[in-house]
């Protein structure tokens, strides 16, 4: 038959014909396709579909020309760098203005006490007792303006945000004390700040505070304002000392029947002086004003301007220190748009419970809880079915994820990650880290399992908070993501450790309107850290991706040579080794005068046990880490570790010490911040490290 024949007996049935065809089919045949046609139309209007980023994911960002290689956010239109986002924030004191319009004078700070729900205070009132505080204090005779420091001893709480607030409305200069710096460190920065007034939260730290008067250590303190109560023992143990202690009610009150004029900071004056806690030496106290600190917020929300920027709906759980730069940006995103904070009860061993209460939306944590989250859900599958669900349920959310996909409605949040949800209650939406590297392996778990938007961050105090971050729809892992949209990122020569920046690695330098003026009465480490270009340089060492991402590779303020003239970076082995389940923490230690390296290892309290028992070990977490068995089965997990991460020889450890206590800053091995005080570890440890030495042979 030819085509044109076959074409005249061809014809479109009528739609009379049709309808008898459907009447036709049983109800059952009906029924079934009707199903069929729903569940299609259903999958195809709840379909995931896949976020669109906010630029060419391949390029996320350029080199500016004549500026040795600086690159810049590709999200900032040119080589203008970013100053402000909101026309109506343009200082710290804007920034509650803001909120209270945009939350029409909504919740603002939440606070609850043990088995109860969390008490609100609007907006509006957090900015009327701001000024009662200010008030107070010009009432006892202090002056607005940038010459008044006033010192913050506190954990975080609503008052934390209302003095702060306070020192905003007049000008004034917060200086954030925190007890983790030890006793020595806090007066050291009463003096260097010459500080006269310091807020406590409670009346333990207020005597910590007059104990360094009563030495003589801190003789310009004149008054200490306590928020809870407080006997008059101490108040007349003060007097005695010509100090006045006062409680916060009083001053509020004070300033409530005295109330002053607002005076508003300019743009360029200094907001804050955030002292660092380095793993030597006395802390710095970094210098950031209004325009620093406004810039790095505006940053982040022109990075997520289309997708993630808080709403009046939205909720924080404050428990990260505020003495600390990482949190303090995060609050003052969520306050200029109207969004509220709840805070933690103090304790952190009820927080869980406190999440649970207040089921936030925003979630800011540092890499070591996001270990611990993900150590306890693998810890957990302790059996082959549930393994095999969890690797299942990861490398199919994953997959969902690398194709731009975020939810948590899927069949696998259902059966397998509901319940890691609900424990952070349920509703989280954006998390961000920053503080310290997080695996590759731990990031990419955490994004699936939660289904929300999460931003890993890197910066230091000098810069504010962060100079690089990665952006909506990027969910690759093993990067800091692109400069910020504030500052410009170049990277260095470090020849000694053959980083060299014609080859896209060097030392990470950073300029901006976020990068600090300087360190307070400290011109030498203000010459260290910034050169006469205005460039901070960080002292980590990074490598640019080719989609123009950031990579930390390695740190250059630690490394020493070894006795054969090797150079050793400790953090970049410290930070690989971590990649074994088995390790919590571990410290590499090496020195000029030895050819080889030793490491002192933490294990993993929930992962030895398990590991024990498999090879028909047994006995407590203390006698554990003195088997020798499984010392040398961890020293060989390590050195495999290492060699897939493409350690050299000399770089590997050739023998370890198991520590069965976990390294703290209560117990000062650690800086406030969780990073290693080496110094004090190597003498903490010294005997053992000793003895290594001398039992290994090379």
């Amino acid at each position: 038959m030819q085509a044109s024949e076959l074409l005249t007996h061809l014809r479109i049935p009528e739609i009379g014909e049709v309808k008898r065809f459907i009447y036709s089919l049983p109800p059952s045949t009906l029924i079934g396709i009707g199903t069929i046609a729903a569940l299609v139309a259903y999958w195809y209007a709840t379909r995931p579909k896949a976020q669109k980023p906010p630029c060419d994911l391949s390029k996320q960002s350029v080199e500016v020309e004549g500026d040795e290689h600086a690159r810049r956010s590709v999200l900032l239109e040119g080589d203008e760098l970013l100053t402000f986002y909101y026309q109506d924030v343009k200082t710290l004191y804007d920034v509650l203005k803001r909120g209270l319009v945009v939350s029409d004078n909504g919740p603002c700070l939440g606070f609850r006490n043990p088995n109860q729900p969390y008490n609100w205070i609007t907006y509006q009132e957090v900015i009327n007792r701001a000024e009662f505080v200010g008030s107070g204090l010009l009432t006892r005779g202090y002056r607005p303006g940038n010459e008044q420091f006033i010192g913050v001893f506190a954990q975080n709480r609503p008052e934390w945000v209302i003095i702060e607030q306070a020192c905003y409305t007049y000008s004034m200069v917060v200086v954030p004390l925190y007890d983790t710096l030890g006793a020595e460190a806090i007066s050291y920065i009463l003096n260097k700040a010459n500080i006269a007034i310091v807020f406590c939260d409670t009346a333990v730290k207020a005597e910590a505070v007059l104990q360094g008067v009563e030495k003589g250590e801190t003789p310009d303190i004149k008054t200490i304002i306590i928020m809870d109560p407080f006997g008059v023992d101490l108040q007349n143990r003060a007097i005695t000392h010509g100090v006045e202690i006062v409680s916060m009610k009083a001053l509020e009150n004070a300033g409530r029947i005295k109330k002053w004029n607002p005076r508003p900071p300019q743009p360029t004056d200094l907001a804050i002086i955030c002292f660092t806690s380095g793993t030597t030496g006395n802390p710095k106290g970094a210098m950031l004003t209004h325009r620093n600190i406004v810039s790095n917020f505006s940053a982040f929300v022109k990075a997520t301007e289309n997708m993630n920027v808080p709403t009046p709906d939205d909720v924080l759980i404050s428990f990260l220190p505020l003495g600390h730069m990482f949190e303090r940006l995060v609050e003052i995103v969520v306050l200029s748009h109207g969004a509220r904070i709840g805070f933690f009860q103090g304790d952190i061993r009820l927080l869980m419970d406190d999440i649970k209460v207040l089921r936030p939306t925003i979630f800011p944590v540092v890499p070591r809880l996001l270990n611990r989250m993900y150590d306890k859900v693998h810890s957990q599958a302790n059996s082959f079915i549930k393994r095999r669900i969890l690797e299942l349920a990861t490398w199919r959310k994953t997959a969902e994820l690398r194709k731009g996909i975020m939810r948590r409605s899927s069949i696998w949040d259902m059966l397998v990650f509901r319940k890691i949800q609900d424990s952070l209650g349920g509703r989280i939406r954006l998390m961000v880290t920053g503080a310290a590297p997080v695996s590759e392996t731990v990031l990419t778990f955490i994004r699936v399992a939660i289904g929300c938007q999460f931003y890993e961050g890197y910066g230091q105090t000098e810069c504010t908070a962060g100079c690089s971050m990665s952006i909506p729809g990027d969910w690759s892992a093993g990067h800091v993501g692109a400069p910020m949209p504030c500052n410009l990122i170049k990277l260095v020569d470090v020849e000694e450790m053959n980083y060299f920046a014609r080859e896209g690695e060097g030392e990470i330098c950073v300029k901006g309107t976020n990068v600090f003026l300087g360190y307070l009465k400290d011109p030498e480490k203000t010459a260290e850290a910034l050169d006469d270009r205005g460039w901070l340089h960080t002292g980590d060492v990074g490598k640019w991706l080719p989609n123009g991402t950031l990579k930390i590779i390695d740190r250059k303020k630690h490394i020493f040579k070894l006795a054969q003239g090797e150079y050793i970076a400790p953090e970049k082995i410290e930070n690989i080794y971590l990649r074994s389940e088995l390790v919590a923490q571990i410290f590499v230690h090496g020195d000029s005068l030895q050819a080889f390296l030793v490491g002192i290892v933490i294990p993993d309290p929930e992962v030895l046990p398990v590991w024990a028992q498999k090879r028909n070990i047994s006995g407590s977490f203390e006698e554990l880490c003195k088997n020798k068995v499984l010392k040398d089965a961890i020293l060989a997990n390590l050195i495999q570790v290492g060699k897939e991460a493409g350690l050299k020889s000399f770089e590997q450890v050739k023998d370890i010490y198991l520590h069965p206590e976990m390294l703290t800053v209560q117990n000062g091995l650690l800086t406030p911040t969780f990073k290693a005080k080496r110094a004090e570890l190597k003498k903490f440890f010294s005997s053992q490290i000793a003895e290594l030495y001398k039992n290994v042979t090379v």
